[in-house]
C-alpha cells in the first residue's frame, strides 16, 4: 500500500481552515476500496483508514444534515 506521504491529500473546500480539519485521499478507493483520514493539524500522525463504502455513507450523511439545516 501507498505510505501516507504519497497520497494526494485534501480538505472540504467548506473546511474554514480553523485547525478543526480532517484531510482525506482518494488515491486508493479504487485499488484498495479504502479512504485513509487524517488530523490536518498532524500530517505525521496516524492515518485512519475506512472502508470506501462506510465513507460515502458518512458524506451522504453529513449532506443530508445540512439540507435539512
Amino acid at each position: 500500500m501507498t505510505t501516507p506521504e504519497g497520497l494526494n491529500w485534501f480538505k472540504s473546500s467548506r473546511s474554514e481552515n480553523g485547525g478543526a480539519c480532517v484531510e482525506v485521499a482518494a488515491d486508493l478507493v479504487a485499488s484498495h476500496g479504502v479512504v485513509p483520514v487524517r488530523d490536518s493539524k498532524c500530517v505525521a500522525g496516524p492515518v485512519l483508514t475506512v472502508a470506501s463504502s462506510a465513507f460515502a455513507a458518512f458524506v451522504t450523511g453529513v449532506k443530508s444534515v445540512e439540507a435539512s439545516a
